[in-house]
């Protein structure tokens, strides 16, 4: 069985590009299709063949691709996958809108149906003037997104969340498969150098709809430490609201980065996650987690046990869990058995197994047509 994996765009690292590097451990000899690779921003793809498409060679395209985003429709359908048995598009935009002929089998690994066409649309484009602006882009790209979704033969989700979406913006259904954490990296350990343990923990990248704004001001009204792991286009703005009480750490190594989960009261994810994998290492690491109660870690944290949820995205209902964070113990050990359920070793056998039993189920399919 010959596979090729497909994913938006090489140029950053997070939850998806864990997702690919789990997904060579299972074929390494599989190469890599994406719109523009970035090798000094992505240097973890250097394990794979990565095969660019025709937007690689435009000015700015490796570290801008959004100058281009009505090409990228043309991008992935440039590729030619005909030598592969079955492709893995790994997606949350448009990959999965690559053409592969009936005998190959396409199976799209869901991130999300594409945030800001669909699900995250008034987070983009929040002003009138904005949405007025780009009206005929957007209408170009929710249809082409429509017609994209048809073609993959089969969808797996990355969460029940994700699952739900797909099946409202694309009439399709989808298999539910966590991603990985790697248990083996995120465990309780003893810290190398010391930080003191009166603090709450943001990890995240420091975009808009990752609502960080909203820890800000909790913490600014609280007075309680807070230090924040993370960079992006809103680092500024979020410095020039936050106290002296709240520290940005930049973007962290890894020993930095466990260093901070070790020693910190718990965590704090004030945004609406597809699934969201930074819960999940907090609680590899034995620390709970304070949540907003949609998305993702809904089936990830377990409420009173390895942390607490708040029902609305105010300042005032984080306090209030915050303040009933402080009154509730929770276990270390239990934060790591939640943790356990997502690691490695799990995902690439559940995976293994989905592709192996379609491929065979599309084997079937092709030879009685």
């Amino acid at each position: 069985m010959k596979v090729a994996l497909v994913y938006d765009r090489v140029n950053k690292w997070g939850g998806a590009e864990r997702v690919l590097l789990a997904l060579h451990e299972i074929w390494p000899e599989a190469p890599l299709y994406t719109a523009v690779y970035h090798p000094q921003t992505a240097p973890w793809a250097s394990v794979f063949k990565v095969i660019p498409s025709f937007l690689q060679n435009f000015p700015l395209a490796k570290k801008h691709h959004e100058l281009y985003p009505w090409l990228m429709p043309f991008a992935f359908e440039s590729f030619n996958f005909d030598e592969y048995d079955v492709v893995i598009s790994v997606t949350s935009e448009a990959a999965k809108g690559i053409i592969t002929k009936p005998q190959t089998l396409h199976l799209c690994y869901c991130l999300t149906p594409t945030r800001y066409l669909w699900s995250g649309y008034e987070e983009y484009f929040s002003s009138s003037v904005q949405r007025l602006a780009s009206s005929w882009l957007v209408k170009y790209l929710r249809n082409w997104d429509k017609v994209a979704a048809q073609r993959p033969d089969e969808y797996l989700a990355i969460s029940q969340t994700v699952k739900e979406r797909i099946k409202k913006y694309y009439g399709r259904e989808s298999e539910v498969i966590y991603p990985p954490i790697s248990t083996d990296k995120f465990k309780i350990q003893n810290s190398k150098f010391k930080v003191k343990k009166d603090f709450f923990l943001v990890v995240s990248r420091l975009v808009k709809y990752k609502r960080i704004d909203l820890a800000i001001e909790a913490f600014n009204q609280l007075g309680w430490n807070l230090k924040i792991a993370g960079t992006g286009k809103e680092l500024k703005k979020l410095q020039a609201k936050a106290g002296k009480n709240i520290q940005f750490l930049g973007q962290l190594t890894d020993e930095a980065l466990l260093n901070y989960y070790q020693n910190c009261q718990g965590l704090v994810f004030p945004t609406e996650e597809d699934l969201g994998l930074v819960p999940l290492e907090a609680q590899a690491m034995g620390k709970p987690v304070i949540a907003f109660a949609r998305g993702g870690a809904v089936e990830t944290v377990v409420e009173g046990k390895t942390g607490l949820f708040f029902n609305q995205q105010t300042p005032g209902a984080l306090i209030e869990a915050l303040r009933r964070f402080k009154e509730t113990n929770f276990k270390a050990e239990d934060c790591r058995a939640q943790a356990e359920k997502f690691n490695q070793v799990r995902f690439a056998r559940e995976f293994k197994n989905v592709v192996e039993r379609k491929w065979q189920e599309h084997l079937k399919t092709i030879s009685m047509s």
